[in-house]
């Protein structure tokens, strides 16, 4: 383990059911999952109120889609850091915040020495040991379950690296306990699955995944593979996976039905989806405004685009979802129709903020779908106002299998 990344024996287990073990469940006895639990009984305008001073208006502009928001810039660092999944700017965050002396210890995960795509929850204590843990890991990681080990250690501010379902915990819980400040730096959910699927979509794809390091899906709607042995970086259209080849629970449960997308509780957000082949950063609360003034100066930044409509690929997944009965969502055609419906695909579809409403109504969509054909008993607790008013346009409203007590 390089010097200053710390990976404590982490005990206990995750829950059965819908979770993702997030890490709440090995702090304690575990009982704090019934309060802190994105998948039980959500509860975001107090949440955002806690984190951001306020909660969000969903029912006009922006906030609709993609909660409280400061601002929201379309960057890039100007010197992109070397080995990162985009240029390198959640990593070149968290080290400025140790080295300014805001934190003295980041929560995130590194690359298990097992596997180099499975996650491996780690405390960072150097700035310097941030470039280990730069890059992208697929699967489920307790990171939270570092809250403990970290404390006893005597780190009084902390900065968490978390996606959404990882970030509602801690703003659930009410507290900080055992420490003075928390900065919380949130990253998007594009969808999880077990690193042991991963493998399979892997070896799916390239006659040698084992020689595939980065792998990245772009708002060209194309993924993104590069190689460590030598070969040329490849760009496959997602009308070219092989989506059909695998299993129907490929992704849990969980992650079919997330109602945040977007990491809405986090001081700042870190993603992509809405910058168009840049990084996009939502300043959410001043601890956001105040980690982006540290990392100012070394990046690059340009107007958001917002170009295209997204009512028909809203409509179209929503359809495929539902023809799947809880499968993936498929869309059939031609072989030969492909290459040409890959090439006119990122020239007529969503772009920018555009994309990204359409895939957070996508997700909403989804969410519903999937809940009221497998757990209807749930929806009533589980999916928020701003899901609802996000699909109520797409037909899908509260029904029966909510009201009933």
């Amino acid at each position: 383990m390089t010097t200053g990344l710390i990976a404590p024996a982490l005990t206990g287990t995750a829950r059965p059911g819908l979770c993702t073990d997030r890490g709440v469940s090995r702090i304690g006895d575990g009982r704090a999952c019934g309060q802190a639990c994105q998948f039980i009984q959500p509860d975001y305008p107090a949440s955002e109120s806690r984190a951001h001073g306020r909660s969000a208006d969903d029912t006009r502009g922006e906030q609709a889609f993609f909660g409280v928001a400061q601002k929201m810039l379309r960057a890039r660092l100007t010197l992109p850091a070397p080995g990162t999944q985009w240029t390198g700017i959640t990593t070149t965050l968290a080290q400025r915040l140790m080295k300014s002396g805001a934190v003295d210890a980041v929560l995130t995960v590194a690359t298990d020495c097992t596997d180099v795509w499975k996650p491996l929850p780690v405390i960072v204590t150097y700035p310097a040991a941030m470039a280990g843990v730069r890059g992208m890991r697929m699967g489920f990681a307790p990171t939270l379950a570092l809250l403990e080990p970290a404390a006893a250690a005597g780190h009084k501010r902390i900065a968490f690296i978390g996606i959404p379902c990882q970030v509602y915990a801690p703003r659930a819980l009410k507290a900080e306990p055992g420490f003075e400040r928390i900065y919380v730096i949130g990253t998007p959910c594009s969808d999880n699955t077990a690193t042991e699927n991963f493998h399979v979509f892997l070896n799916l794809l390239d006659s040698k995944p084992e020689a595939i390091g980065y792998l990245e899906f772009r708002t060209d709607f194309k993924i993104e593979l590069r190689y460590t042995d030598g070969r040329k970086p490849r760009a496959v259209p997602f009308l070219s996976l092989p989506i059909s080849q695998l299993d129907p629970d490929f992704f849990p449960l969980t992650c079919k039905t997330c109602v945040d997308y977007t990491n809405r509780l986090a001081d700042i957000t870190l993603g992509y989806m809405g910058a168009d082949g840049d990084q996009w950063l939502i300043v959410r609360n001043d601890r956001g405004a105040e980690q982006l003034a540290l990392i100012a100066p070394q990046i690059t930044t340009r107007p958001l685009t917002d170009k295209g409509k997204r009512g028909g690929a809203v409509k179209g997944f929503l359809t495929n979802t539902e023809l799947a009965a809880g499968g993936l969502p498929l869309r059939r055609m031609p072989n030969r129709l492909r290459p040409i419906v890959s090439f006119l695909q990122p020239r007529i579809v969503p772009r920018g903020l555009e994309f990204a409403r359409a895939r957070v109504e996508i997700k909403a969509a989804e969410t519903v779908s999937h809940l009221r054909r497998t757990h209807p008993a749930r929806m009533k607790n589980m999916v928020p106002a701003h899901v609802w008013r996000l699909v109520a346009k797409h037909g899908l409203t509260p029904g029966e299998d909510v009201k009933r007590p």
